[in-house]
């Protein structure tokens, strides 16, 4: 399951779009085309052709603890064997939001998000570590979250 990563070339606009919904996702459409002078119609489907290419993904982004998901971490995983075989299944696992193939100590990171410390205790046990291949993890549970942004830019 992993990501298609072939780079997409952008135009001025449609990196202008991407930025301004970076800043504010619910901003109109009509708003956008007054910004980068388009009509709203266009604005419109470069969105629909952003989205569609996999270039941008336009979602709610929450605040887990005010949904009752009070225990979050990220886990280094080593592993014995293919590592992308093991990132599929954990990206199958609803609890990760997300999974990354690195370099360094671990070889794969995986960001967790669990109702309570019980819930991550099952999952580590019961899934996690029942991977094939999964031979080491480490759990970095988060205490607080300083900063988490998602408008950087096209660049």
């Amino acid at each position: 399951m992993s990501i298609n990563r072939t780079s997409t070339s952008l135009d001025a606009k449609s990196k202008t779009i991407i930025e301004l919904l970076q800043r504010d996702g619910r901003r109109s459409y009509a708003e956008i085309g007054k910004a980068v002078g388009l009509s709203e119609a266009a604005v419109r489907q470069r969105v629909q052709k952003l989205t569609d290419a996999g270039v941008m993904q336009i979602v709610a982004v929450t605040d887990p603890m005010r949904l009752g998901f009070s225990r979050q971490a990220m886990i280094g995983i080593r592993v014995s064997g293919d590592t992308r075989v093991v990132a599929d299944s954990l990206s199958e696992m609803p609890e990760v939001s997300y999974v990354v193939l690195s370099a360094g100590s671990f070889d794969i990171l995986a960001e967790i998000v669990c109702e309570d410390d019980d819930a991550l205790i099952e999952l580590l046990n019961q899934k996690i570590r029942g991977i094939e291949g999964v031979s080491i993890t480490e759990t970095f549970v988060y205490l607080q979250l300083n900063k988490q942004k998602y408008d950087w830019g096209t660049r």
